[in-house]
């Protein structure tokens, strides 16, 4: 079944990212969508549930499948459509919102256009969440059809992977894979040339290439992890004081620990308990 809701632009509420439109066609053959370079001004995902359709980057030609998608930054020329011999499900969303573009190229979504989705089901969900909104309210709840546009973009951005196959974007890739664990691990003695080994590189360029995908040091990144950890400490283990919190946190020296956790959070970790008690 093929289902579209079409939405009008709402421009004052510049501090939101809303739907444009969102919908999704059902093995759809005749799906064939062109649009010149400014035509369009919003960004747009699709992403492939089922069959198989192409996307034209500079006269080249890409299949799609399930699992793959693209993505439009605004006034991009756009070439997609369907295989006539085995049509797509195919799922969408046109979405704007003044944070959007630099929020989308700082964290390196404006370099590619074509992603592999390693879990299209999570993204599937939450893309049903919106279009359910949108069919149901259209624009009359705007905040909760802002908060599930918000809810996609985070899943997509969170999931996404580039499709173009290149040393520099899997090393992009290995890095964004290796920040879990890098939190899981926060507390630990950070070891520069650990992390160095497990992307493959130099420690000169493993911090490179970590300050490219997240816009900061490594140890900056360990120390947002070891902060959020001790957060966590304080308002749930109410029985250890600061001192243990700042070792178990990564932080033998308390006095740095209250200086860092000051200098960050515009407060102690005492006064930062107190607030929750």
């Amino acid at each position: 079944m093929n289902r579209q809701v079409l939405l009008p632009i709402l421009k004052k509420h510049e501090y939101m990212i809303l739907p444009e439109s969102v919908g999704c066609y059902k093995l759809k053959a005749d799906h064939d969508v062109y649009r010149e370079a400014g035509s369009l001004d919003n960004f747009s995902i699709h992403f492939v549930v089922a069959g198989a359709g192409y996307v034209e980057i500079d006269r080249k030609q890409y299949m799609l499948k399930k699992g793959d998608a693209f993505l439009y930054f605004p006034e991009q020329e756009q070439r997609y459509y369907s295989s006539e011999e085995d049509p797509w499900s195919v799922r969408w969303v046109h979405f704007y919102g003044n944070p959007l573009h630099t929020f989308l190229s700082e964290i390196g979504f404006g370099r590619f256009i074509l992603w592999r989705l390693p879990n299209l089901d999570k993204l599937e969900q939450t893309h049903e969440q919106l279009l359910q909104e949108a069919e149901e309210n259209s624009f009359l709840q705007l905040s909760t059809l802002s908060t599930l546009t918000y809810a996609f973009l985070s899943t997509f951005t969170n999931i996404a992977v580039p499709s173009e196959s290149n040393s520099r974007q899997e090393l992009d890739v290995r890095i964004q894979s290796l920040l879990p664990k890098m939190q899981e691990k926060a507390p630990e003695p950070f070891d520069l040339e650990y992390w160095a080994k497990e992307t493959g590189v130099s420690t000169f360029y493993f911090c490179r290439l970590f300050k490219r995908v997240t816009q900061m040091t490594p140890m900056a990144f360990i120390t947002l992890c070891r902060l959020q950890w001790s957060k966590q400490l304080l308002l749930e283990e109410k029985e250890l004081t600061v001192k243990e919190i700042a070792e178990r946190s990564g932080y033998p020296n308390p006095s740095y620990f209250n200086k860092l956790f000051l200098e960050n959070e515009g407060m102690t970790p005492t006064k930062y308990r107190q607030m929750y008690v």
